[in-house]
C-alpha cells in the first residue's frame, strides 16, 4: 500500500481593489508599456485597509472546503505558507483554524518567501503519508502589496494579494506514476544568496521594512533554478516534460515562465499563466494559479501537474502531481 495526497477541493480568494499598471504613472516613471513587456502584468489586487493575510486565507479555505463537498470538522492540519502574517506570532494558520471553528488537530506556517508553497504542499504530503494527517488543508496567503516601497518602480509595480487553497485527502494508491495525488517533491535553498531579494526589517530594526531586489540576478537564478528542481521532481518518477500536461509555475514574470517553459520542452499552451492578473502574490501564485486553471477548465482530473517557484533565501522547489 502506498499513501498519496491526492487533491480534494481547490479554491482562491482576491481582494476586491484592482490596480492596473496605470495607477503606478502617477507614482513612478513607468508606464503600462514598460510594466507589461518587462513582466507581463497587467492588472493585480489590493488588500483593503483591515483586510489581513489571515481574511484572504480564510476565504480561499471556505472556498476550497465548498469545492472539496467537506467540512472544516473533517480537517486534520492546515498549513499556511505565507511571508506576511498579521502579526510577527501567533500563525496565521492558527488564526485561520480558529476562524473556521476548527477545534481538532493542528496547525502552523511555512515562510519560504514566493517558494513556500511548494514548501508547504511538500511538507502537508509528508504529513499524510506518514500517518499524522488524514486530511490537510494547505494555503498561500498574502498582502505584498504591503512591503513595497512606492518610489522603487523595479519593485513596487510586481507585486499583488491574494489567497488560493488546496484540500488534501490521504488515498491509497498503486505506488507508480498513475496515482492521483503528490507524487515527487523536491526542495532546495541557498542562503548565499539572501541578499538578491530580501526585506529590511523586522525584530532586528523593529520595522515592518521594504522588499529588495536585484532583479537581473534573480532573473538568472530563476530560469536556471527552475527548470532543474522541475527536472529533478520528473527524475525521481522516470518522467519528462513531454509526459507534463500541465506546468503551474510562480507567476512572478512572463519571461522567466516561457524561459522555463522551454527549457522543459512543453510549449506555453500546457503552462497555465495568471500573472497578467494578478501579479506576483508570492506564495500566493501556484494555487491561485491551480483554482484559476481549474475554473478554466484547463486542469482536469488525471493531469499531471508540475508546480515550480523560486523566493528569497533563496529557497526554491518542485511538485509533481496528478489531479
Amino acid at each position: 500500500m502506498t499513501l498519496r495526497a491526492v487533491v480534494r477541493g481547490v479554491g482562491h480568494y482576491l481582494p476586491e481593489r484592482v490596480v492596473p499598471n496605470s495607477e503606478f504613472e502617477t507614482l513612478v516613471d513607468t508606464s503600462d508599456e514598460w510594466i507589461r513587456s518587462r513582466s507581463g502584468i497587467e492588472r493585480r489586487h489590493f488588500a483593503a485597509e483591515g483586510e489581513m493575510t489571515s481574511d484572504l486565507a480564510c476565504k480561499a479555505a471556505e472556498a476550497a472546503l465548498a469545492n472539496a463537498g467537506m467540512t472544516v470538522d473533517q480537517i486534520d492540519a492546515i498549513v499556511v505558507a505565507t511571508s506576511t502574517p498579521d502579526l510577527t506570532f501567533p500563525s496565521v494558520a492558527t488564526m485561520v483554524q480558529a476562524r473556521l471553528g476548527m477545534v481538532k488537530g493542528f496547525a502552523f506556517d511555512v515562510q519560504a518567501v514566493c517558494a513556500g508553497f511548494v514548501f508547504a504542499l511538500s511538507n502537508a504530503n509528508a504529513l499524510i503519508v506518514s500517518g499524522q494527517a488524514k486530511r490537510a488543508l494547505v494555503i498561500g496567503a498574502e498582502t505584498f502589496s504591503r512591503l513595497m516601497d512606492w518610489t522603487d518602480r523595479s519593485t513596487c509595480v510586481l507585486f499583488g494579494d491574494g489567497a488560493g487553497a488546496l484540500v488534501l485527502e490521504a488515498v491509497e494508491g498503486k505506488g507508480d506514476a498513475s496515482d492521483r495525488g503528490i507524487l515527487a517533491t523536491d526542495l532546495n535553498s541557498d542562503g548565499r544568496f539572501r541578499d538578491l531579494l530580501y526585506v529590511d526589517g523586522g525584530t532586528s530594526t523593529g520595522t515592518t521594512g521594504h522588499l529588495r531586489m536585484e532583479g537581473k540576478e534573480v532573473f538568472r537564478h530563476a530560469v536556471e533554478k527552475l527548470a532543474e528542481t522541475a527536472h529533478a521532481s520528473l527524475d525521481k518518477l522516470g518522467l519528462t516534460g513531454e509526459d507534463v500536461d500541465w506546468i503551474v509555475p510562480h507567476q512572478a514574470n512572463i519571461r522567466i515562465i516561457e524561459s522555463t517553459a522551454k527549457r522543459m520542452k512543453v510549449p506555453m499552451e500546457r503552462v497555465v499563466v495568471t500573472v497578467q492578473d494578478h501579479g506576483n502574490t508570492s506564495a500566493a501564485s501556484i494555487p491561485l494559479a491551480m483554482s484559476v486553471g481549474r475554473a478554466r477548465g484547463q486542469i482536469k482530473e488525471g493531469d499531471l501537474l508540475v508546480a515550480e517557484a523560486i523566493g528569497g533565501g533563496l529557497a526554491w522547489g518542485s511538485v509533481v502531481l496528478r489531479w
